[in-house]
């Protein structure tokens, strides 16, 4: 029985970790078993989950499968490219100059500051009064 070539990358943004699996095939997305049109509705969001297979050329030669949790539709969006970029570079080290250069495989650090005590939010204070 012949091996399916199978290639994993991970990606991680905010909250959300994308777990995705590439192989060749005719260019079918399913998250968590959806087609990827059903979770994510903005043009932004296709765009930015498509780049990586754009870049280097692929975007109808692969299968993508992923399993994504936490989070929300940026953060889904943005792990998802990320592990997509991952995992062609797995398939070929050859694309990582290409990915690394429009910022692909770059995980982005930003997360969520946590709400302090005596103030609203974050950042944000109660209104002082002074009287």
């Amino acid at each position: 029985m012949a091996e399916i070539e199978e290639y994993i990358g991970t990606g991680r943004r905010k909250c959300s970790v994308a777990r995705v699996r590439i192989r060749p095939g005719k260019g079918d997305i399913v998250i968590n078993g959806k087609p990827y049109g059903e979770y994510f509705t903005r043009e932004t969001h296709k765009n930015s989950i498509m780049l990586p297979l754009t870049i280097c050329g692929q975007e109808s030669k692969f299968d993508i499968w992923a399993r994504i949790n936490g989070g929300g539709r940026s953060g889904w969006a943005d792990a998802m490219k990320l592990g997509i970029a991952r995992a062609l570079e797995k398939y070929n080290p050859d694309f990582r100059g290409d990915l690394k250069a429009e910022g692909c495989l770059r995980r982005d650090p930003r997360e969520k500051e946590r709400k302090k005590y005596g103030q609203k939010r974050a950042r944000k204070k109660f209104q002082f009064s002074k009287r």
